[in-house]
């Protein structure tokens, strides 16, 4: 049942911007900051991701914390439905669901508003970037718990050397994806 969306063929890397040794030495950060300010460029990433994302007829979109809200909201505008936000603990006003998950070295934990899906609502998960797969199961694990259907999820860019498509049980898609 896990169908896996291919990488789809996109022009996005010319718009990224590679960062060496950001937040730490060893680390490549890659910038959506340099798509985001190319309107030609950010206009045809929020169409390739709608043509996808249309496909699975979500009721509401998920954005993660906090550039999957870049991603998610415009979406939303775009498919003509709603957005909500995958926060970290403590982040969101009124009544909250948290969900705990693991990480390598400890535990995390993100929350949605208690009003945020409704059971059997069709949902689909934004983020900017897909690494490891881990904060996006978490995302997929707490939409189920309240009642909610997780159709797929979509990103930007993928971090294809560290298998994080292969934590999720539900279809993905990236515009473009790095080995390293």
């Amino acid at each position: 049942m896990n169908e896996k969306v291919d990488i789809m063929p996109s022009d996005i890397k010319k718009h990224i911007r590679s960062i060496p040794n950001f937040p730490k030495p060893g680390i490549m950060f890659y910038d959506i900051s340099t798509l985001l300010a190319n309107a030609e460029a950010w206009q045809r990433t929020m169409d390739d991701l709608a043509d996808v994302v249309r496909a699975w007829k979500p009721d509401i979109l998920a954005g993660i914390e906090s550039r999957g809200f870049l991603v998610a909201a415009p979406l939303a505008l775009k498919l003509g439905c709603g957005f909500f936000m995958v926060r970290k603990k403590g982040k969101l006003p009124g009544p909250t669901i948290p969900y705990e998950y693991d990480l390598e070295y400890g535990t995390d934990t993100i929350e949605i508003q208690t009003d945020a899906v409704k059971p059997g609502a069709r949902v689909v998960i934004l983020d900017d970037l897909l690494a490891t797969g881990g904060t996006m199961r978490a995302a997929a694990d707490l939409i189920r718990k309240v009642g909610g259907t997780v159709a797929g999820a979509a990103t930007i860019l993928e971090l294809s050397q560290l298998h994080g498509r292969d934590r999720l049980d539900f279809p993905c898609a990236s515009l473009a994806a790095y080995d390293r």
